[in-house]
């Protein structure tokens, strides 16, 4: 089974290369976010034609997620259980077995901002939230644009981002916590090479250069983490034109 997750920063704008990325790649499931789209204008039908069938959950030009998958879904749940949240941001569904949850965490914006606490709350909630996930569903694999880059060696320079948005304490401990739940980070289950990213910058520098951070994750069960056979960042559609910001993250699992 091919999961696979990816902030394209506007599904109206990247819809070609979504499909493009499908067609190349053939994940069993995907799950994206910033769709940036109100709910009857989500494109269903060019991606049926595709083979997926979908669910969404969107909004007008801000947030937005959706998951698209080859065979049916089953339980669909939009938005944190118990969070009064008006921002678009979870979606989850059980999909051959799989519990999948599809996260679109808050930017944050500055620390110790309003939307700085915003996130933390929200990733305090959807924490407990997953605990509760994961004690019906041994196999839960969670995905999504988490906005945080767990260690330093996520991040292209650690001295210059140390303590900003993204990379502060708190931040790291919210999605420490995360983890302590009873999931891994499906990317360090394997060697990896150094300086591998999933956002770069808008600007031809910061890509060319990589100057990127990894702040896009497949967290799993322990159950999973020991069939994911591969996980790896696809960074060929950051190099498209028009392209969104964040790359592609896909996970291989063995579910026989």
């Amino acid at each position: 089974m091919r999961l696979a997750t990816w902030n394209v920063n506007s599904l109206n704008v990247r819809l070609p290369q979504v499909l493009d990325w499908l067609n190349q790649h053939q994940p069993d499931v995907l799950a994206l976010q910033e769709t940036k789209l109100p709910d009857e204008r989500f494109p269903q039908a060019a991606l049926e034609e595709a083979g997926y069938t979908c669910a969404w959950f969107g909004q007008k030009a801000y947030n937005g997620v959706a998951l698209l998958s080859r065979t049916p879904m089953e339980d669909v749940q939009r938005g944190v259980p118990g969070l009064e949240d008006e921002q678009r941001r979870a979606l989850a569904a059980t999909i051959g077995g799989v519990r999948v949850v599809c996260l679109y965490v808050p930017n944050g914006q500055q620390v110790d901002s309003d939307k700085y606490r915003y996130k933390l709350d929200w990733l305090a909630a959807t924490r407990d939230w997953l605990q509760q996930e994961l004690s019906v569903h041994p196999r839960l694999v969670v995905m999504g644009d988490m906005n945080v880059a767990p260690e330093d060696q996520d991040v292209h320079d650690p001295r210059r981002w140390a303590g900003q948005v993204l990379v502060s304490p708190p931040e790291r401990r919210a999605f420490a916590a995360l983890l302590d739940v009873g999931l891994q980070d499906a990317f360090r289950l394997f060697p990896q090479p150094p300086k591998v990213f999933s956002w770069w910058n808008y600007g031809a520098v910061a890509f060319r250069r990589n100057l990127g951070l990894r702040i896009d994750h497949v967290l799993v069960s322990a159950e999973l983490a020991r069939r994911c056979r591969a996980c790896v960042v696809d960074p060929g559609p950051r190099g498209h034109e028009r392209p969104s910001d964040h790359a592609p993250v896909l996970a291989d699992f063995d579910l026989a």
